[in-house]
């Protein structure tokens, strides 16, 4: 089984809103279509830059809006390291996002990581998790 086609990510994102009740809106649908065709991690100003053309001047407000829509319904992550988000195209089904990001050409590649509630501090709650390793990818790694 291949990748989703930037179609088929939109469709099955459609679907995540539908089933969460939440709306698509165009814009929203735009956001994350730009974020898809990037095919890595993206800044919001970048995507801000993008829009424009089409959409007359979007505030940077507006484009945050929608990534913090996209990303609480996981069709978005951020990488904190980066301030960037990169687009999911998976369920987590409770596994948390794991990015390995690459420090000579900020390449970033997403893993899933298990719940790591059982290693938590009595009492504790976790809201949300960020794991982000940081090395050299097989590109930027010089040969052995």
């Amino acid at each position: 089984m291949g990748h989703p086609t930037p179609s088929e990510r939109l469709n099955a994102a459609r679907q995540v809103c539908e089933a969460a009740g939440e709306r698509f809106t165009p814009l929203r649908e735009h956001v994350l279509e730009l974020v898809i065709e990037d095919g890595g991690a993206v800044k919001a100003y970048d995507l801000l830059d993008r829009l424009k053309p089409d959409r007359g001047s979007p505030k940077p407000p507006t484009v945050y809006r929608a990534l913090d829509f996209l990303s609480k319904l996981g069709l978005v992550h951020r990488v904190e390291a980066l301030n960037a988000f990169i687009a999911c195209d998976h369920s987590h089904e409770g596994d948390l996002a794991e990015f390995f990001i690459c420090e000579g050409c900020s390449h970033v590649v997403e893993r899933h990581a298990h719940d790591h509630a059982d290693c938590k501090p009595a009492g504790f709650e976790i809201t949300r998790s960020v794991i982000e390793h940081y090395g050299t990818c097989a590109t930027c790694r010089p040969a052995a």
